[in-house]
């Protein structure tokens, strides 16, 4: 059994979460629920980031304390994975006891090595973000290249981190590890910043409120983001004599948005190598959900909300067009005709109709029962070929997080088994007494559907589990393998289907036109 450890980032709790923490999230728990199957021991780590103005901020607006507020949050975060049906190991909280004295141990590390010194911060600094930036990065002179908010002024005392240092330890690294960054085009961006060169970042705020206190002077607080990004360790007790520091560090795979890509992919990476400590094997990046081309913004009354798709549709229409539609590392458009074409036609036509059909034959041809199958013909075989494929094409997808090509994969075979089922056509075998190979054909079908249906569990859970127990699966899903588990032939003969309520329904896009809730509205087309 091998180890793997993923991670989202800490999500910021100063509003409920949106439909980009979703999509990382799910990704994350459909990869994870993926190395389950292949009989890897998961950790899956996400969590909530707790510090900084833009809390603080917040908070006030809402009249609540940070914390008040942070508690809040979590519960909507929390409440929205339980929905989505997200299987994570472990949620962390930088506010927790156990992230803070590991963010204390390593700011006393690294000053202790003197990668952490005392000087004076002048510059810009974008509290939405909670970002320093240098005037030339600014945009028409005083505008967050991120947010392209209004920036403030800052000159203080603050607690530097070596970075410049590290620049070409970094280089070398990226040299060696191509793939420490993907998509490719994100490594390459990286680099070309990283050769522009580093400077010294400032890691401390003065007099902040809401932050942990530096430990070499309480009147600083660590920077939220040096604070944040030490999670990916603080959960699995690192300096803490933790047991599963050494059993999963150093992170299979830390999934983040492109927006958060430098802290990653430089910053990180850079920390660790000052605490002489092994780097995560790599670093996804993915990109935006859009609407009309433009990011969601509650001013632009276009913010889709993840939990009213859920609570309309179910979780696995949500999850499945997130990991459908556009190629994970690419931006993407949500619309309402694009959510319903694509579900419909994949899962309501294709995947829902192909177990639809073969049920009610079976029911009348079989006794309800799988059949023994006899014989096999060339048509058997080709099917059987293309089951027996896909583990292969499936790990290869899987391991370079092209979720879109596993499923297309998939429904590729879910389509060659329609075909197989109209080509054979049982009911008229068996109306021309071919019983014994009209019982062949829906054996086939079936067995496809129980391999298929083990294939898809990690990215529509609660769909899997209903078509399992149609199948008359007696085992539990969840404890499959793709390995045993996936053998053609494996399906006893004798066992009885349960024919029930559809499993994906067709949904209209007119369902998608009601009220989301006070703050947001259904997308507008594309």
């Amino acid at each position: 059994m091998g180890k793997f450890y993923l991670t989202t980032p800490v999500y910021y709790v100063n509003d409920v979460p949106h439909l980009g923490h979703a999509y990382t999230t799910i990704a994350a728990d459909a990869l994870s629920r993926y190395r389950r199957l292949c009989g890897d021991e998961v950790f899956f780590l996400t969590g909530t980031d707790e510090h900084g103005s833009k809390i603080l901020q917040a908070a006030r607006e809402k009249n609540l304390s940070p914390h008040q507020l942070a508690d809040q949050m979590v519960g909507e975060f929390k409440k929205l994975w339980d929905k989505l049906l997200i299987s994570y190991s472990d949620f962390i909280r930088t506010t927790e006891t156990r992230h803070i004295r590991v963010v204390e141990n390593v700011f006393l590390e690294l000053y202790r090595k003197g990668d952490i010194y005392k000087g004076k911060y002048s510059g810009w600094y974008c509290i939405p973000c909670e970002s320093f930036w240098l005037e030339s990065q600014l945009k028409d002179g005083k505008l967050c290249p991120e947010c392209k908010r209004e920036v403030t002024r800052l000159k203080e005392d603050s607690y530097f981190f070596r970075l410049s240092k590290y620049q070409l330890p970094l280089l070398d690294y990226y040299s060696k590890h191509p793939d420490f960054v993907l998509p490719p085009t994100r490594m390459n961006e990286v680099i070309e910043f990283v050769k522009r060169g580093l400077r010294d970042i400032s890691i401390t705020r003065l007099n902040l409120e809401w932050g942990i206190p530096c430990p070499v002077d309480k009147s600083h607080s660590v920077y939220v983001w040096i604070d944040a990004l030490i999670n990916y360790i603080s959960a699995l007790g690192y300096s803490l004599d933790g047991k599963n520091f050494p059993i999963f560090w150093p992170a299979d795979v830390h999934l983040v948005g492109k927006d958060i890509l430098k802290f990653h992919a430089v910053i990180w990476p850079a920390l660790l190598m000052a605490l002489g400590v092994e780097l995560p094997r790599m670093v996804f990046a993915h990109g935006w959900w859009m609407v009309k081309g433009e990011k969601m913004s509650k001013s632009k009354k276009n913010v889709v909300d993840p939990g009213w798709i859920v609570d309309k549709f179910g979780s696995d229409y949500l999850r499945y067009f997130l990991l459908r539609e556009v190629p994970f590392g690419e931006d993407g458009n949500f619309s309402p005709s694009l959510f319903v074409k694509r579900v419909n036609s994949d899962l309501a036509n294709d995947l829902g109709n192909l177990l639809n059909r073969t049920l009610p034959l079976v029911i009348k041809y079989s006794q309800g029962k799988v059949p023994r199958p006899g014989k096999s013909t060339s048509e058997d075989e080709e099917l059987r070929e293309k089951v027996e494929k896909l583990p292969s094409s499936l790990a290869d997808f899987m391991q370079r997080l092209s979720f879109s090509q596993a499923l297309a994969s998939i429904l590729e075979a879910v389509r060659s088994t329609n075909l197989y089922l109209d080509r054979c056509a049982p009911w008229r075998l068996a109306k021309k007494g071919e019983r014994q190979r009209a019982g062949t054909v829906l054996y086939n079908v079936l067995e496809t559907m129980r391999i298929l249906t083990i294939f898809i569990f990690p990215f529509l859970p609660q769909g899997a589990e209903k078509i399992w127990q149609q199948l008359g699966m007696q085992t539990d899903i969840k404890k499959q393998t793709i390995g045993e588990s996936v053998n053609w032939g494996t399906l006893s003969p004798g066992i009885e289907v349960k024919k029930g309520e559809p499993v994906f329904p067709r949904i209209r896009e007119e369902d998608f036109y009601e009220t989301q809730g006070e703050t947001s509205t259904p997308a507008g087309d594309s």
